[in-house]
């Protein structure tokens, strides 16, 4: 049937290929190789076109699997939306690079060291020692969005750099979570038993504070947050300032991915990024 790609007949050239988009991903080697046998572009860029659209589904079937998967694994999840312009992303060095970052700061801790001394080695070990930052310099570049490229280039937006970071924190036992502060996302460090003893036994939150992923993970109180909230009338501030889930943070990133290519002109993956939204609960 692959064969058949070339056929100048565009009945027939539509038929085959609905039908091969009704087989899964692994038919693209066959594909890969007709592309490498065929010296006519035009049936080249046909068979592109068929690998992009198989890719793209199965990203979608990836995407779909996670979000309704219990676990919602953090790593796993950001590489999915990486998977969309890197179907081939080296997954395990992904993983060595992140276990790196993840033992060089592991060596500077100890027992005696409170969460709040914990967290300040994690913000110079992160944005200090191996430099990730804001890449100010191409803001809307989408490539700040996938967690290879991140790794590789140590600039990112402020929704990739605040997962990268809650990744490695739960690998040193911290637990850390996504706060939809607007418009600068921030990574809220919560203890329950901890946030009684400093909060009162009463206190609705389990955030003991903030860490802003935008300024070097510098680190804020919950007093603080609310306070800006109500000073700029963000309503109600429980919804900005607690804590969310992981699925929220992927649909944070997929948004983010959708206004990069917004801003740059990319308006042919525009469609693509936004039935990845749809994909996640309201």
């Amino acid at each position: 049937m692959i064969d058949l790609l070339d056929d100048p007949d565009e009945t027939i050239f539509a038929t085959v290929e609905k039908e091969l988009l009704k087989e899964n991903h692994r038919i693209i080697p066959d594909l890969e190789k007709k592309w490498e046998t065929s010296f006519d572009e035009f049936y080249q860029q046909r068979i592109e076109n068929l690998i992009q659209d198989l890719q793209f589904k199965q990203t979608v079937k990836q995407l779909k699997l996670w979000i309704n998967s219990k676990e919602n694994d953090l790593p796993e999840g950001f590489l999915t939306v990486d998977r969309f312009q890197y179907p081939d992303v080296n997954l395990l060095g992904v993983y060595q690079k992140i276990e790196r970052i993840r033992n060089d700061i592991w060596l500077e801790f100890n027992n005696s060291l409170t969460l709040l001394e914990k967290t300040t080695i994690l913000n110079h070990f992160i944005f200090n020692i191996h430099g990730f930052s804001i890449n100010h310099n191409n803001l809307n570049s989408p490539q700040n969005c996938f967690l290879n490229q991140l790794l590789d280039t140590k600039a990112g937006n402020p929704v990739s750099i605040g997962i990268l970071y809650t990744i490695i924190a739960r690998k040193l036992g911290i637990s850390a979570q996504f706060s939809d502060y607007p418009k600068n996302p921030l990574i809220a460090i919560v203890d329950r038993e901890l946030a009684q003893k400093v909060h009162g036994e009463n206190t609705r939150t389990s955030v003991l504070f903030y860490i802003n992923p935008s300024n070097k993970g510098s680190i804020t109180s919950r007093k603080e947050i609310d306070y800006h909230l109500k000073k700029n009338n963000y309503e109600p501030a429980d919804y900005f300032a607690e804590p969310k889930n992981d699925i929220f943070f992927i649909k944070r990133l997929t948004e983010s991915l959708l206004d990069s290519y917004q801003s740059v002109g990319f308006t042919e993956n525009e469609a693509k990024v936004k039935e990845l939204i749809g994909l996640f609960p309201e």
